[in-house]
């Protein structure tokens, strides 16, 4: 995972992002990475569930 933080309590999932960090382009070159799941994972404590998540912002280039 980059930039990001996932827990469980119960049956709620919390996710942290902290949103002033960047990670270089995504692939494409349209946006900034900002954080990212890097990919399909299992949520923490519950296999069967998983998570997917891409935080990204516009370069702001035409």
């Amino acid at each position: 995972m980059t930039n990001m933080e996932t827990s469980v309590e119960g049956n709620i999932l919390t996710i942290k992002v902290d949103l002033t960090k960047e990670y270089g382009l995504t692939s494409s070159q349209k946006s900034i990475k900002v954080a990212s799941s890097d990919g399909n994972i299992s949520v923490p404590g519950r296999e069967d569930i998983k998570l997917g998540l891409n935080i990204y912002k516009p370069t702001n280039t035409k």
